[in-house]
């Protein structure tokens, strides 16, 4: 995220601290108990499901991504562009990563939470392992080409040098749903 950016995730320029205050980001991110975290990821997902239903508009797959801070912050966002942009690494993990190192000024995302509404490719459970993401929140399962547990599970290869903590299923039916649609809608096109 360039410094002019308005929407408000780069606040850590100005010397306090990165991203934008959620609920929770007094400090007990992510909860102590179960009942507590799905409400959080519940809300995460929801902002993620939001991001995704922007990619519609370009004819991108609707997949949307945030990622929050150690402390429970929003640090990035991110929508599948790559309709938008023509570039095949435009997937919303990436951009919400690169946005989240932007934010904090640095390329480590130790300690930080993706929250994504598809798991992720091979591509990105690679960018989330090299920028030692803690923890990876999925909303629906890709079973053709996901690679944090559904084809391969490359975030939790103990030949790698960081492993991810995933939590899957949240908001599992609504994400698949929204993918659904839209490859539906594609296929009726003649």
């Amino acid at each position: 995220m360039r410094d002019d950016d308005d929407d408000g995730v780069g606040g850590g320029h100005s010397g306090g601290r990165a991203g934008v205050a959620l609920p929770w980001s007094d400090g007990s991110f992510p909860p102590a108990t179960l009942s507590q975290r799905r409400v959080v990821w519940d809300a995460l997902m929801g902002m993620a499901l939001h991001e995704a239903t922007h990619a519609l508009a370009s004819g991108d797959v609707p997949v949307g991504a945030v990622v929050v801070g150690p402390d429970g912050r929003l640090l990035g966002t991110g929508r599948n562009r790559r309709e938008e942009t023509g570039d095949p690494t435009a997937h919303a993990e990436v951009l919400a990563l690169r946005q989240a190192a932007l934010s904090r000024r640095e390329w480590r995302l130790e300690g930080c939470t993706l929250v994504v509404t598809l798991e992720p490719c091979v591509m990105c459970a690679g960018a989330l392992v090299a920028a030692r993401v803690h923890r990876l929140v999925i909303g629906a399962w890709d079973p053709k080409a996901g690679a944090t547990g559904s084809v391969w599970d490359l975030v939790r290869d103990q030949r790698a040098n960081h492993a991810v903590e995933v939590v899957g299923g949240v908001r599992e039916h609504e994400c698949g749903a929204m993918l659904r649609a839209f490859f539906e809608s594609h296929r009726e096109r003649p």
